[in-house]
């Protein structure tokens, strides 16, 4: 019997958490269980250009060159030293100071000019209005709470004529990535960023095995 009361208190707590803190918080939780070094493994493993083909998912911005983009939820510069590499301005934002410096470090020994990095909050991308000309987040949209009020802030920062890029795990696809309960399936993605003032969403789901691809238009 005082097995099942520390069973339900448990399950209550974690209610609670669920109810106050929201999915994205608890996704963060779940990530940070990790050491830094392990998450820095995990963003930079070698398959991940076959599964995630950035390469191929930079493209579907167009031209980039000249052009500044936000990168949201930056960590390692996965992306963002791809379409710096490109000629694009970029804007690398996160919310954790480890991968800031990791990627100062690295712009450094690269002597990339065309990266800035800036620590952003929880609940706001820090963008002042029409900034840059795209933005993208990759692996993060299903950590943010309160995604309507979150991206009309990011639809406030981008010109018009810019987009937004969404690259997240498929609600089903299993392997790395958060658990199921964390992701967020594309028709709430759809839903969410059309809320946030988006005019239009376009949801490309077979570029990428394991994860989506979302474009949302100013």
């Amino acid at each position: 019997m005082k097995i099942l009361y520390i069973i339900l208190a448990l399950a209550g707590l974690l209610l609670i958490l669920w109810l106050t803190l929201g999915k994205g918080t608890l996704s963060n939780l779940f990530m940070n269980k990790r050491s830094f070094d392990d998450l820095v493994q995990a963003f930079e493993f070698e398959e991940r250009v076959q599964e995630q083909k950035p390469e191929e998912v930079i493209s579907l911005l167009g031209d980039i060159e000249d052009k500044t983009i936000m990168d949201i939820g930056a960590g390692t510069g996965y992306f963002a030293f791809r379409m710096s590499a490109k000629g694009a301005h970029v804007i690398a934002v996160d919310v954790d100071d480890r991968f800031l410096n990791y990627i100062q470090e690295k712009k450094d020994s690269l002597n990339d000019s065309l990266i800035v990095t800036r620590k952003v909050e929880y609940d706001n991308p820090l963008l002042e209005d029409e900034e840059v000309h795209h933005a993208i987040i990759v692996n993060t949209y299903h950590h943010i709470n309160n995604r309507e009020t979150y991206f009309a802030k990011v639809h406030k920062g981008i010109k018009s004529g810019g987009s937004l890029l969404v690259l997240d795990f498929k609600k089903d696809s299993g392997g790395k990535g958060p658990p199921r309960r964390y992701r967020v399936a594309t028709d709430e993605v759809v839903k969410e960023l059309k809320a946030a003032g988006f005019s239009e969403v376009i949801i490309n789901d077979t570029l990428l095995d394991k994860s989506y691809v979302v474009i949302a238009k100013k």
